[in-house]
């Protein structure tokens, strides 16, 4: 019998197929940057929704979920309706609440000064407010104070963060003209993130509104707090609290729930990102297939040489499927280090905390030796199909 002949060790497939990539190192560049480019999105699109996410677990657990509101809707005849003067105090009476507090929309004119027209509004609404409506929304001054037992009795107000700017107001101390009174602003909110509609109001005390703007004492909005396990029996018997017998003009939401609907958005959008993503991969699978293709045409006297000094189909075969498996090998780890950092990087601008999968960098490495394998398969195939006298003869 023969010698036998040898088989290849898995270091000697890996040598012998990095040898074309080696040899066209401009080539692998380019044609490894289209596996980049999609591994690189998939890896972004993934870290940052997961980051957005937990942001926003973050913020649901710092603001708490367990505020509600009760809002005058619509009367028995499609008027607007008014809620009770007294809604606070029954709201209280609820067992499982811990806090109540409210606001009132007061009809009245918000300008910088009398050098401003009358017909150019600032966009600023005025509202009256309880002393304890911070507590209730977990919000705090950014610049100066906030009302208390004194200034709400007296012509001063608070303005949310947005009100500021669109008045002009940069410091405590300032006024602002409301009607034909000047009102000092002692106060400059921060972003009330569950009730953002308070960023572009003023507020005033609830006395000061009645003696000096004609309020008229009815709230607008009571904000209500309770136990976390309660939130949904409160809600159920919030209303006819508020309204006894026309539980109907009563309009009860719950703030948290529009920043949870936000995951929604964001988990749509990511899906079609990952989509985008999986296009430029396939895009870079192409790219390699058709690499690997002009690989075998310019390396026939290679293969050639080869077959004729024994080497078998198998270990052509593999030669080249390792050298695809390899190139995009390459552009995923390429991408998934420039995925991982664009989500690092684009997570620190926003304030998040950045979190990249460990499972989307593994999909993305995986889903290059997919990619590799099928993208190998058909070059890997006609260089081991080609003969040697043939290939050696270079037709």
């Amino acid at each position: 019998m023969g010698p036998r002949p040898a088989r290849l060790s898995v270091a000697d497939v890996l040598r012998v197929g990095s040898v074309g990539l080696r040899a066209r190192r401009a080539r692998v560049v380019l044609s490894s940057l289209g596996i980049a480019i999609g591994i690189a999105t998939m890896v972004a699109v993934v870290g940052l929704s997961t980051s957005s996410r937990a942001d926003l677990m973050q913020r649901l657990d710092r603001l708490g979920t367990n505020l509600l509101t009760a809002e005058g809707g619509k009367d028995r005849d499609g008027g607007a309706a008014r809620l009770p003067k007294n809604a606070v105090a029954m709201v209280e009476r609820i067992g499982p609440v811990e806090h109540a507090t409210a606001t009132g929309n007061v009809d009245a004119r918000i300008r910088r000064s009398a050098a401003v027209p009358e017909d150019r509004a600032a966009g600023v609404t005025l509202q009256a407010a309880r002393t304890d409506l911070l507590d209730a929304l977990n919000t705090r001054v950014e610049r100066g104070t906030w009302l208390d037992r004194a200034r709400e009795r007296l012509p001063v107000a608070v303005l949310g963060r947005i009100a500021a700017q669109r008045l002009g107001v940069t410091a405590p101390g300032e006024k602002i003209l409301v009607n034909d009174r000047y009102v000092v602003v002692v106060g400059v909110l921060a972003p009330v993130e569950l009730v953002p509609t308070l960023d572009r109001v003023a507020l005033v005390g609830f006395p000061a509104a009645e003696r000096y703007f004609g309020f008229d004492g009815h709230p607008t909005t009571v904000f209500e707090r309770s136990a976390d396990a309660a939130v949904d029996d409160v809600r159920a018997v919030l209303a006819r609290t508020v309204s006894p017998g026309d539980e109907g003009s009563v309009v009860v939401s719950r703030p948290s729930d529009a920043l949870a609907a936000k995951t929604a958005t964001d988990e749509g959008l990511t899906a079609l990102m990952l989509g985008l993503g999986a296009v430029a991969l396939l895009v870079g699978g192409v790219g390699v297939a058709n690499t690997m293709v002009i690989s075998v045409l310019e390396r026939r006297q290679e293969i050639g040489l080869r077959r004729a000094l024994g080497a078998t189909r198998g270990a052509v075969r593999a030669q080249f499927l390792t050298e695809s498996l390899l190139l995009s090998a390459l552009g995923g780890a390429a991408g998934s280090v420039l995925g991982a950092a664009a989500t690092v990087g684009f997570a620190r601008v926003q304030g998040w905390t950045p979190v990249v999968p460990p499972l989307a960098l593994a999909g993305g490495l995986g889903a290059t030796v997919v990619v590799g394998v099928l993208a190998g398969l058909y070059p890997a195939g006609r260089a081991a199909r080609l003969r040697p006298t043939v290939a050696l003869s270079g037709a």
